[in-house]
């Protein structure tokens, strides 16, 4: 008994010596690993589109029900994606986020991802729902052409065979 008392304080004094290992967070930022999931961001296209084309695949991937997609046709004069439709609303409670990333997973177009800002906080629980203008980026930060079968949903559709009875 007495043995383990004189290690545990052999143990104190070969580290009350040493220089104390603290961060000081506000003024230096922890670096986070590659494969850290935090804040979620919608991504452009380089031309300045929304890659979301509101299929609500993260919606339905989410195990947390955290993901609300509203889904949109899209005006072909003014588009504001590359498919036929858009996301006209999209949402994400921050709250019932888990930050699995099967919403990144499945996504067709990688529109939704989650990045590595770590700092989220809100003093209500209506701060904690994310819009769509609080996640897009903005449209001189896009990257990356529309696959070509997105590309080629802009054309008109060809009209229907006709069928002589």
């Amino acid at each position: 008994m007495l043995g383990e008392l004189f290690k545990g304080l052999g143990t104190t004094l070969r580290y009350i010596f040493k220089p104390p290992v603290t961060v000081q967070y506000p003024e230096v930022k922890r670096p986070v690993r590659e494969r850290f999931r935090g804040r979620h961001e919608l991504k452009r296209f380089a031309d300045g589109t929304e890659r979301c084309i509101g299929c609500s695949l993260c919606a339905a991937a989410c195990p947390a029900d955290a993901i609300l997609v509203v889904p949109a046709e899209n005006d072909p004069d003014n588009p504001v994606s590359h498919g036929e439709r858009y996301a006209a609303v999209y949402e994400i409670n921050m709250l019932r986020c888990i930050f699995c990333g099967y919403c990144e997973d499945a996504c067709p177009t990688n529109a939704i991802v989650l990045e590595h800002q770590y700092e989220l906080s809100f003093y209500d629980r209506r701060a904690s729902i994310y819009t769509k203008e609080m996640l897009l980026v903005p449209p001189d930060r896009g990257h990356g052409d529309p696959p070509p079968i997105l590309r080629e949903l802009q054309r008109r559709p060809s009209p229907p065979a006709q069928i002589d009875l």
